[in-house]
């Protein structure tokens, strides 16, 4: 059994049908890129997979796990997490406050509990290390990062309570050249250690680079489900605006 399997999965806005019976899975460690044009379905399949839309049928199911009727915190703590194009950081606060924000560890003084900043910023420089990510200080406030820093910021964030699967959703569609190299690399250690990889991109490029298979999506349905190897640059626009 796949770590996520997608089972005729159907979602409709009133007479909109907007997914129609899209069906694909995602294995550990591997990175899957999901592909179509604007409309295609994308936003509107990972926010069913993410529980921020309802099922209107079909079967999705994570680690052995239906998530039917589950909402966005049971599937983040099931191991689901999405890294928006926007990033959603506090660009006013600190690296290590934007890691914890929201889920901040806290410590009792003088029987009041207070939020305990000495571990965040223990426990945001490890995570930091451990992506090998080139963030000055844990300390520097993230505003003043650059789009590379700040995507490296966002993923920790998603990495720091223990996810099997990230969603990144368009990861380098705003960055340098040199920054789009750093944030790849980052999707690479992703795999390496064992996480699952979604990833949204219209840079073909990049999806070339670090990913193990594409799934096209065309008017809510799965055009095409090909490994890189076995597919071009080509093949792939092909399917996405409906040549193939």
């Amino acid at each position: 059994m796949s770590l996520l399997d997608l089972v005729d999965v159907r979602k409709s806005f009133g007479p909109v049908e907007a997914l129609r019976g899209v069906t694909f899975s995602v294995d550990a460690g591997e990175a899957v890129a999901l592909l179509g044009d604007n409309g295609a379905g994308k936003s509107t399949l990972m926010k069913t997979i993410t529980g921020i839309h309802r099922l209107t049928s079909g079967t999705i199911r994570f680690a052995g796990a239906d998530l039917a009727g589950q909402g966005p915190g049971e599937i983040r703590a099931r191991g689901i997490e999405m890294i928006y194009q926007d990033l959603a950081l506090a660009r006013q606060q600190d690296v290590a406050s934007n890691i914890f924000l929201g889920r901040e560890p806290t410590r009792r003084v003088f029987g009041i509990s207070v939020i305990d900043k000495p571990r965040i910023e223990r426990e945001a420089e490890a995570m930091i290390q451990r992506l090998g990510a080139r963030v000055p200080s844990v300390r520097y406030l993230v505003g003043n990062l650059s789009g590379g820093q700040q995507q490296s910021v966002a993923i920790a964030r998603a990495l720091t309570f223990s996810p099997k699967l990230v969603i990144m959703d368009e990861p380098t569609a705003a960055l340098a050249v040199r920054e789009v190299e750093h944030v790849l690399d980052l999707v690479r250690e992703l795999k390496r250690q064992g996480i699952a990889v979604i990833l949204i991109s219209h840079r073909l490029t990049d999806v070339f680079a670090v990913c193990d298979r594409v799934v096209a999506l065309r008017q809510g349905q799965v055009v095409a489900d090909e490994a890189i190897a076995e597919t071009s640059m080509n093949a792939v626009v092909a399917h996405i605006v409906g040549a193939a």
